[in-house]
């Protein structure tokens, strides 16, 4: 036998291309289900770097692949992941070779023990494509996430070295000669670095350091404590503080232009030897003065603004008129540094209260904000979605939800619950993940970020960021119609963020993500309407960062419930999990296409590849197979039957022969085959399919019977409209644009209905079909299947309007606006469109015809690193 071996591509990363092979072990312990005497027994076929990286034929008679499907599996599968350190060069910002390096960031390459089965007769088709369980490594993640998730409180966020030591610098509130809290000291002494420095350990950054290490020197000075410390940082200062002048702005801690200043005074103060005249500092200066003109003094102690987070570094406060503004756990805007500053001058006893509260939580530090109960939750639920692996947490996302949504204002939020200051970016997170779960909320939140056109983060803002742009973006792409402010939104950020784009800009002032510009392209590249789920998880597995993620806040920080290595883990073997069940069932319907004898109609391997890839990236998950295959089959099959029905007169005839034979008995007979004519090839793998899907559908009161008879429904009035159809614009169930197919608006809703009947919702199905409750649907269905149609001619013509094409995508827009809008608020809760059959099954129409315009062959090689598109590789 040959076997013809996969490109390294669809193997887990580790395996050939110089990295030392593994075994693929198999351990299938069970029986195949409705497989009479089916056998599974242990296989193992040992791969050399030679055979993968040649992609040569070998000799197997044990191998997965020789199989035309997958096995059902009843027992718990024992494959093992195992992890191997590759390294990759830790970001390190404005390194020397005087300056401590970071440490090196791993980047985790995960190999499996791939089961590879073998079984000694063929089973039922499509009684394989079951649900592989899930095995003990990934469920004692998953176990592991939930404990995460749910011990979400205040925010779990790390200690701030700056923050700790302004909290250092208040006295006793009974003794001016002795620190308020000493334990703040004490962190201070046991945390310096071993160049002398203070900060992130894992990644150097000249602000962060800087700052950290000047704060530090004040606060041990000030007590006049570790005298060597003190030598060693003032050392490092002395070496460092040139780099300030080299650094990107964006990389500067918020409010840095603003504090850091006025430390230098108090440094200056203390006669701590700083040098105060390097050229370096006149920049931080002249940025000081400009912010400090944005937000007048006047305006400060009028109105809650983002100068609130750096009190310590304005030169004059009205403390009267400030404590107004306090926040109502006694912070102001959640910052300890401010907080403590205003302790240190007003002797407020909310301010202690929140400083002592914290202090004793982190154990002597501080974080550099606190509480980021929105943040946290908002971000991880985005986080969580996007790696392909929410749907193991359906109810703590919808705590999480919950959570935000009762602390949700007409007016957006801030990253703390009652936040007096408002921010675009965790206002534009909220909103699109809270209308994509059901929740009501209304567009005109992002008035107040609006001004002359142009949108902003923050009121008195000195520089745009990115991710407040690029989050404003995502959230204008789930807008319904009418809504003309998103609209606005969503045109102002697309275009500064390809403008950062083409200027290799894309860099932001709050995070240094792993692959910040690849989260941007892929975004503006693939609108949330077009963007295909297990894709986009893929393509997110290599951006997220994990532990490597690092916000920037007053100083770095790290998030460990948003950011984290645990997800990350957990995302990698749940996407290969999939790909193992994805393949099993490309080579089934392989299988299924070849013994059928469809090639003759002219349909290719390629043709069946691409429908099953849309499928399977849109219906990714394991326990949906039979949804998947559905899909798949059906398209092949109402592609080939059109096209049948159109060139052949006879065509007719064998429509009628499936129409009244068998109609709603449930009980069909494909013994009168004749074997040769192509009617009967085609009833007979429609009778087929429908008995097989009857069977396999997920279960409901009524039966089998019922199951048949409503697929049998579903055909024929697709049938019936084929027939009736008299215009050549609409004659053929698919349109071919070179390599692809285009649904028509009756196919698309056949495919509605099939899989909604095969994932045991039979009751929408049949409602669709026998009521008006689906016309909704049907019409938006129609009209953007029409005027998809209608662009893919125009595609083709090489003197066609660009106007008419920017008409037709216009169109195209506000119906899947409409269609956004019907879904969602249809569905309530929990109808994101990867969670809905419905939405994601409809944008099939969409996504075919977007593949073309756009490129998306080139675009999903080089997402997925694929010597063929459709093969989406492991990690």
């Amino acid at each position: 036998m040959q076997l013809h071996l996969l490109p390294p591509a669809w193997l887990p990363l580790g395996y050939g291309h110089g990295s030392r092979p593994r075994a693929l072990v198999v351990k299938a312990r069970d029986r195949f289900a409705l497989s009479t005497a089916g056998k599974c027994r242990d296989a193992v076929l040992n791969l050399n770097e030679t055979d993968i990286g040649s992609c040569r034929e070998i000799d197997s008679d044990r191998f997965l692949f020789e199989q035309s499907g997958p096995c059902r599996f009843h027992g718990k599968g024992d494959a093992a992941l195992v992890e191997t350190a590759g390294s990759r060069v830790a970001l390190q910002i404005a390194q020397a070779t005087k300056v401590s390096s970071a440490n090196g960031l791993q980047k985790n390459l995960v190999r499996n023990d791939i089961q590879i089965l073998e079984r000694t007769e063929e089973p039922c088709e499509l009684d394989d494509y079951c649900v592989i369980p899930g095995t003990e490594f990934e469920q004692a993640l998953v176990d592991q996430v939930r404990m995460m998730l749910g011990s979400m409180s205040d925010g779990e966020i790390n200690v701030s070295v700056y923050d700790t030591a302004w909290v250092a610098l208040v006295p006793s509130l009974d003794d001016s000669d002795s620190p308020q809290f000493p334990t703040t000291l004490r962190w201070i002494l046991d945390n310096q670095l071993p160049d002398g420095s203070w900060g992130d350990a894992a990644l150097f950054s000249a602000y962060d350091r800087v700052i950290n290490t000047l704060a530090c020197l004040v606060a041990l000075t000030k007590w006049s404590l570790g005298p060597d410390k003190c030598r060693r940082g003032l050392s490092f200062l002395e070496e460092n503080v040139w780099r300030l002048a080299e650094e990107d702005l964006e990389l500067m801690p918020i409010g840095f232009e603003i504090a850091f200043p006025s430390l230098l005074e108090v440094a200056k103060s203390l006669g701590i030897g700083f040098p105060y005249d390097d050229h370096a500092l006149q920049r931080i200066y002249a940025n000081r003065e400009v912010k400090l003109k944005r937000i007048p003094v006047e305006m400060m102690h009028r109105i809650p603004t983002s100068i609130l987070h750096s009190l310590e570094g304005m030169p004059v406060v009205d403390w009267q008129k400030i404590l107004r503004l306090q926040s109502t756990d006694g912070s102001f805007l959640y910052s300890p540094s401010a907080t403590a500053y205003a302790l240190m001058q007003t002797g407020d006893p909310k301010c202690f209260e929140y400083i002592d509260r914290i202090v004793k939580k982190f154990n002597g530090g501080v974080p550099n904000v606190y509480p980021v109960d929105l943040f946290e939750r908002i971000w991880a639920v985005d986080r969580l979605e996007r790696l392909g692996i929410s749907r193991y947490f359906k109810q703590e996302i919808k705590q999480c939800l919950d959570y935000v949504h009762r602390h949700w204002t007409d007016e957006g939020i801030g990253w703390a619950r009652n936040s007096t200051v408002i921010d675009v970016d965790d206002t534009s997170m909220a909103f699109r993940l809270l209308r994509l779960h059901g929740y009501n909320v209304s567009p005109s939140v992002f008035e107040k970020f609006e001004k002359d056109r142009e949108f902003f983060c923050f009121v008195g803002q000195s520089t745009q960021a990115v991710t407040g742009m690029y989050n404003l973006n995502r959230a204008s792409q789930v807008r319904f119609p009418g809504e003309d402010l998103l609209q606005r939104a969503g045109r102002f950020s697309y275009e500064f963020l390809r403008e950062r784009e083409a200027h290799g800009t894309i860099r932001d002032k709050w995070i240094i993500a792993k692959d910040l510009p690849g989260e941007v392209k892929y975004t503006l590249d693939f609108p949330w309407y077009a963007s295909l789920p297990h894709v986009e998880a893929r393509v997110y597995l290599d951006q997220y960062g994990g532990d490597n993620d690092v916000w920037i806040g007053k100083t770095l920080y790290r998030m460990p419930l948003v950011n984290n290595n645990t997800y990350l883990e957990l995302a990698k073997r749940d996407f290969n999990r999939c790909q193992v069940q994805h393949q099993l069932e490309w080579h089934g319907l392989q299988k299924w296409f070849t013994e059928n004898g469809l090639e003759i109609f002219g349909a290719t391997l390629r043709d069946v590849l691409r429908v099953y890839f849309l499928a399977a990236a849109c219906i990714f998950e394991p326990s949906r197979a039979i949804e998947r295959l559905a899909w798949a089959k059906v398209s092949v099959l109402a592609n080939i039957i059109t096209k049948y029905l159109r060139s052949n007169f006879l065509g007719n005839e064998m429509m009628e022969r499936f129409m009244h034979g068998g109609i709603y008995e449930g009980n069909s007979n494909i013994s009168w085959r004749k074997g040769d004519a192509k009617e009967d090839i085609l009833v007979g793998a429609l009778e087929q399919l429908i008995d097989l899907l009857a069977q396999e559908a997920l279960p409901v009161g009524e039966g089998p019977t019922y199951i048949n008879n409503l697929l049998r429904c579903a055909w024929i009035e697709w049938m019936m409209q084929q027939k009736n159809r008299e215009d050549d614009t609409c004659i053929s169930g698919v349109v071919q644009a070179g390599p692809c197919m285009v649904h028509d608006k009756q196919t698309c809703l056949l495919l509605v209905k099939i899989i909604e009947i095969c994932g045991g919702r039979s009751g929408e199905a049949s409602s669709m079909i026998n009521t008006m409750d689906g016309a909704w649907f049907i019409q938006l269905a129609s009209s953007i299947c029409d005027n998809l149609h209608h662009k893919m001619l125009l595609s083709e013509d090489t003197k066609r309007s660009e106007a008419t094409m920017s008409h037709l995508d216009e169109k195209i827009e506000a119906g899947m606006q409409q269609l956004t809008q019907n879904v969602l608020r249809a569905h309530g809760d929990g109808a994101s469109k990867d969670a809905t059959p419905t939405a994601g099954c409809t944008l099939d129409a969409h996504h075919t015809p977007f593949f073309v315009f756009e490129g998306i062959e080139l675009q999903l090689n080089e997402l997925t690193n694929c010597p063929c598109w459709i093969n989406i590789d492991y990690v």
